[in-house]
C-alpha cells in the first residue's frame, strides 16, 4: 500500500437531477477513502460536475435559462447530494471553470503535437425535432429511436488518430492486467479494441456550449474528450511541477458506472499515452441499481433520489444497504423488503443488540465503568483472535473493491460476538463468578471497539456513536488504534442509548 491515493468518481453531467446510481458512486467512493485515510494513507478524492455539450444546451433552453446559469444551479444539487451522503473531505472540479479550460486545451495541445489530431469531414443523421444525432446503427426503420424524422448532416470536425492506437493499447492492457475491473468489463473492452477502432470525431461546430479548440474557435471541443481531462484537472494540471500531480498522479482508480467503461478504458488511455502523460492505474466499472425489478424512469414513477431514501430509512443504514447487498461490479435491486430486513436484521438485532445487550450489563454489572479481565480462557483468546484478524482482512477485501464481502466479514464477527455472549451468559456469572463476569465483558467491549473502528468508513455517524459509548477518544479512532489503544479498565461510559433502530411500517 503506497502513502498517497488518488481516487475519482465520474464527473456527473448536468441535464438532469442526481439519483440513486449517482449516490451509490459516491458512497462507494468516500467509504474507500475513509478506509484508506484511517489506515494511514494520504488520499485525494476528485468527484464534480460535466457541464458541458448539446443536452445541457438544450437543457438549458428548455428551462429558459443561460447554459452557464442552468449549469450553476444544477451543479449546486450535487454539490448538496455530496453533504447529504455524507461524503468526506472531497475536491469537487465543475467542467466549466477556468482551471478546467486550461487543463483541457493543453491536453489538446499535446495530442495534436503528437500527431494525433486532424481535421476531416463527419457525417451523421440529425432530428430536429430531438435536436440530437444518431448513428446508422441506432435507426429503426430509417428513423430515429423515438420516431423522429432524421436528415444526413455532414459537418467539418477535428478527430482523435485512435485507430493507430489499437494494437498499442492491446498491448497496454496485456502489460497491465489489473487495469479495467472487474473482468466481465476487462473482457468487453478487449473484445471492443480487438474489433478494430475507428477514428473519434472530436469538436463540434452545431452548437456554441464547450470550450473552443485551440487556434480555431469555429469549433468547440467534443463533450467526452473535454471531461475526462477534469481527473488532471483535479491536480492541477497541466503544473506538473505542483505537489498535487506529483504527490497523486497517475491517479490510482477512476470509479465509474458499467456505461461508460469504453470511455475511459479506450478513450481516455489512448488520449494519455498520445499526450506522452502516465496512464491511470485502474478503472472500475460498477453494475446498475433497479428498483422493484424494474429500470429506474420518472416515467415509471420509480426514480428514487438519494434524499428520499435518506429521509425514508437514515443516512447510514442508506449507505450500509448500497454497499452489503450486491457485490460491488454487478447488477442488483433495489426493493423496500430487502432494505427494511438489512436495517431490522443485520443493524437492529446483530449489531445493535450486541452492541445494546454488552453496554447495558456493563452499566448494571460494573458500575458503568470498562470491567477488568482476569484469566484468559480459551473461549476469549478465540473472540479476540476473531477481532484482530479482521483489519487485515478487509483491507485485502477492500483493496479489491468487494465492499460486500468486507461487510460479510464484519458481520460473522458480529456473529461470533453474539455467539460468545450466549455460551458466556454474564448475566448468570454476575452471581456465581464476577471475576469471569468482568473477563467476558472486558472482551464483548473491546471486539464491539474492533467493529465501531472498522465499520467508519461505511457507517460513519452510526460507529462515531458507538465510539462514543466506549469513551474511546478522537485520537483513538483510527486503525493504528486497533492494536495502541485497548480499553482501558476503569474507564467511565456513558449511559447506553440505541445506535440502529428497528424500521416501523407507518400504521403499525
Amino acid at each position: 500500500m503506497g502513502e498517497n491515493f488518488y481516487v475519482t468518481t465520474p464527473i456527473y453531467y448536468v441535464n438532469d437531477s442526481p439519483h440513486l446510481g449517482h449516490a451509490y458512486t459516491t458512497v462507494a467512493c468516500d467509504a474507500l477513502v475513509r478506509f484508506r485515510r484511517l489506515d494511514g494513507q494520504k488520499v485525494l478524492f476528485v468527484t464534480g460536475t460535466d457541464e458541458h455539450g448539446q443536452k445541457v444546451e438544450n437543457s438549458a433552453r428548455a428551462a429558459g435559462m443561460d447554459p452557464q446559469a442552468f449549469c450553476d444551479r444544477v451543479s449546486r444539487t450535487f454539490r448538496a447530494m455530496n453533504a447529504l451522503v455524507g461524503i468526506d473531505e472531497h475536491r469537487f472540479v465543475r467542467t466549466t471553470e477556468d482551471r478546467h479550460i486550461r487543463c483541457a486545451t493543453e491536453l489538446w495541445r499535446r495530442i495534436d503535437a503528437h500527431g494525433d489530431i486532424y481535421l476531416g469531414k463527419y457525417g451523421y443523421w440529425y432530428s430536429v425535432r430531438d435536436e440530437a444525432p444518431y448513428d446508422e446503427s441506432e435507426l429503426i426503420d430509417g428513423k430515429a429511436p423515438t420516431g423522429a424524422e432524421v436528415e444526413w448532416v455532414e459537418e467539418e470536425n477535428y478527430f482523435f488518430r485512435l485507430s493507430a492506437w489499437q494494437d498499442r493499447l492491446m498491448e497496454f492492457y496485456d502489460a497491465n492486467p489489473d487495469f479495467i475491473g472487474p473482468a466481465a468489463r476487462r473482457n468487453e473492452v478487449m473484445s471492443f479494441v480487438k474489433s478494430g477502432l475507428r477514428d473519434l470525431s472530436i469538436s463540434r461546430t452545431s452548437f456554441t456550449w464547450g470550450i473552443p479548440v485551440p487556434n480555431d474557435s469555429k469549433h468547440i471541443m467534443y463533450v467526452w474528450f473535454e471531461a475526462l481531462s477534469v481527473y488532471l484537472t483535479g491536480v492541477g494540471f497541466p503544473d506538473t511541477d505542483g505537489a498535487d500531480y506529483r504527490d497523486f498522479w497517475p491517479c490510482d482508480l477512476h470509479m465509474v458506472g458499467k456505461d461508460i467503461i469504453r470511455f475511459h478504458c479506450v478513450y481516455w488511455p489512448a488520449m494519455l499515452l498520445a499526450a506522452g502523460v502516465p496512464v491511470t492505474e485502474r478503472v472500475f466499472g460498477h453494475g446498475w441499481w433497479t428498483v422493484e425489478g424494474r429500470k429506474m424512469s420518472k416515467s415509471l414513477g420509480n426514480f428514487i433520489t438519494p434524499k428520499a431514501l435518506i429521509d425514508k430509512y437514515g443516512l447510514d443504514p442508506v449507505r450500509y444497504f448500497m454497499l452489503r447487498e450486491l457485490p460491488f461490479g454487478s447488477d442488483g435491486d433495489f426493493s423496500h423488503r430487502a432494505m427494511v430486513n438489512r436495517i431490522n436484521g443485520d443493524l437492529a438485532n446483530d449489531l445493535g443488540n450486541l452492541a445494546q445487550r454488552v453496554l447495558s450489563m456493563i452499566q448494571r454489572y460494573c458500575e458503568g465503568r470498562v470491567p477488568a479481565p482476569g484469566t484468559i480462557a480459551p473461549p476469549d483468546d478465540a473472540l479476540m483472535a476473531v477481532a484482530h484478524a479482521l483489519h487485515g482482512k478487509l483491507r485485502q477485501e477492500i483493496g479489491e473493491l468487494a465492499f460486500h464481502r468486507a461487510l460479510e466479514i464484519l458481520w460473522q464477527a458480529v456473529g461470533d460476538a453474539n455467539r460468545y455472549v450466549d455460551e458466556q451468559a454474564p448475566w448468570a456469572l454476575n452471581k456465581s463468578d464476577p471475576s469471569r463476569r468482568d473477563t467476558v465483558l472486558y472482551m464483548l467491549a473491546e471486539t464491539i471497539r474492533h467493529l465501531a473502528i472498522l465499520i467508519q468508513p461505511v457507517m460513519p455517524g452510526s460507529a462515531g456513536r458507538l465510539l462514543d459509548q466506549l469513551a474511546v477518544p478522537a485520537h483513538a479512532r483510527d486503525f493504528k488504534a486497533l492494536a495502541a489503544h485497548p480499553l482501558a479498565a476503569g474507564t467511565p461510559l456513558p449511559k447506553p442509548e440505541g445506535v440502529f433502530p428497528r424500521y416501523v411500517e407507518e400504521g403499525t
